[in-house]
C-alpha cells in the first residue's frame, strides 16, 4: 500500500442543505458536538475494520461550517485538535508551505479534466517557489465525467511526476504536511 493514505472523510458525509443528497443529513442541521462525534465515529470504524488510525482529514464537500445564519461555526478548529491535516476540495490555489494552515489545506479537483489543465496547475506551483499542489478525485474511468477522473488524465499525471527532471514530490498529504511541521518546528 505505499503511496496510499487513509483519511477520515466522516462517517456519515454531511454537506450543504444545498445539496439534494444531503437534506437529511444537513451541515447546516448539526452542531459542533454532533460533527465531533461524526469525526470520531469514522476514525473507530476506520481503526477497527483497517488498523489505521487516520492522521488527515477530507472535508466532505470540501465544507468546513455546522449551523446557519448567526449560529454557524467552522469545526476546523476540531480536525486541528484530531488530525495533522485537513484538506477541502474544489479550492483555486495551491498551498505555500510556509504560510498555509495544516488544519485547512487547498485542494484541487481533478475529475473530468485533461493533463493539461493539470500540468499548468503544477507548473504553477512549481514556478511559484515550491507550492503544494494538493489534487483530489473521485472515481477513475475511461470516459471521465462527473466526479470521474479520467484515466489517460491520470497517467499522463504519473508518467509526468515520475521523470525525474519535473521536480515535482509526489507523496502523501500525510507525509508533506509531516514534513512542513517538522520545518516550521525547526524554524528552518
Amino acid at each position: 500500500a505505499a503511496g496510499h493514505e487513509i483519511a477520515n472523510h466522516t462517517l456519515t458525509h454531511p454537506c450543504s442543505a444545498n445539496f439534494a443528497f444531503a437534506r437529511g443529513n444537513a451541515l447546516e442541521d448539526m452542531t459542533l458536538d454532533q460533527m465531533e462525534a461524526d469525526i470520531l465515529g469514522a476514525n473507530g470504524t476506520i481503526e477497527r475494520l483497517l488498523g489505521v488510525a487516520p492522521t488527515t482529514f477530507a472535508y466532505p464537500c470540501g465544507q468546513t461550517y455546522v449551523g446557519r445564519g448567526t449560529g454557524v461555526a467552522s469545526y476546523v478548529p476540531l480536525v486541528a485538535a484530531h488530525f495533522l491535516a485537513g484538506r477541502g476540495a474544489f479550492n483555486e490555489a495551491h498551498n505555500d508551505p510556509r504560510y498555509c494552515d495544516l488544519a485547512q489545506l487547498f485542494g484541487m479537483a481533478m475529475d473530468d479534466v485533461p493533463f493539461l489543465y493539470l500540468k499548468a496547475l503544477l507548473d504553477h506551483a512549481i514556478d511559484g517557489g515550491g507550492g503544494w499542489l494538493v489534487l483530489f478525485g473521485h472515481d477513475v474511468g475511461p470516459d471521465g465525467g462527473r466526479q470521474v477522473t479520467r484515466t489517460d488524465t491520470l497517467d499522463a499525471l504519473c508518467q509526468y511526476a515520475a521523470d525525474a527532471g519535473s521536480g515535482i514530490w509526489v507523496d502523501t498529504v500525510e507525509a508533506v504536511a509531516s514534513y512542513v511541521r517538522k520545518v516550521r518546528d525547526e524554524g528552518c
